[in-house]
């Protein structure tokens, strides 16, 4: 029994639909994942403390904190702007003594030495790793993105304290900051830009 030509052409042609469809929805579905990734990384690195990413702390249960005078922490503080963000960053202090349960604040100061209003965002790190998840951070200036204006300063303070549980071994804290620029275009423009060795060589 021969194949009509037409239904078999019309059988082909469902079929082709169907499986553009079905591949249309698995590269929907992939691409909607892939953007979802960064968000959904820092969540988990928020609530872990992987990858020395820190948490905030509750700012209600400061109150109830009980400061361990018996043990004493360096936390080392160290900071840059990357090479698409033409700002000068870095800490004020180099570092300071800290009592676990202690609330403490230390200042960033950050300058525009571009032309132009730029807005930066700051990623912050702990190290060691095991003591990521202890450090609070209650206010800072990684929470929102900053804006600068062209040749603007600004101290940029983070109040932050080591949770009492953190390991009795961990004896110095690092807290890091690399702030980046917000702007893809304004990235890109800057991105190899000897605009900030010209202004340190000027100093």
């Amino acid at each position: 029994m021969e194949i009509d030509p037409e239904n078999r052409d019309e059988k082909f042609s469902r079929a082709n639909r169907k499986t553009s469809g079905k591949l249309f929805v698995v590269a929907l579905l992939m691409f909607g994942f892939g953007y979802a990734l960064i968000p959904l990384y820092e969540v988990i690195c928020d609530i872990t403390g992987l990858n020395g990413k820190t948490q905030k702390g509750e700012i209600q249960l400061v109150a109830d904190l009980k400061v361990d005078k018996s043990r004493t922490i360096t936390v080392e503080f160290t900071g840059h702007a990357s090479s698409d963000l033409p700002w000068e960053f870095r800490p004020e202090k180099v570092e300071m003594q800290v009592h676990p349960g202690e609330v403490m604040i230390a200042n960033y100061f950050a300058r525009n030495i571009s032309a132009e209003s730029i807005t930066g965002r700051a990623t912050p790190s702990v190290a060691p790793n095991k003591a990521a998840k202890h450090f609070k951070k209650l206010e800072c200036f990684c929470f929102t993105e900053q804006t600068l204006a062209a040749g603007e300063s600004k101290e940029m303070p983070v109040r932050f304290y080591i949770d009492p549980k953190v390991p009795k071994d961990v004896r110095r804290v690092t807290l890091s900051y690399a702030f980046y620029n917000g702007d893809k275009e304004s990235a890109e423009k800057y991105r190899g830009s000897d605009i900030l060795h010209v202004s340190r060589a000027s100093r």
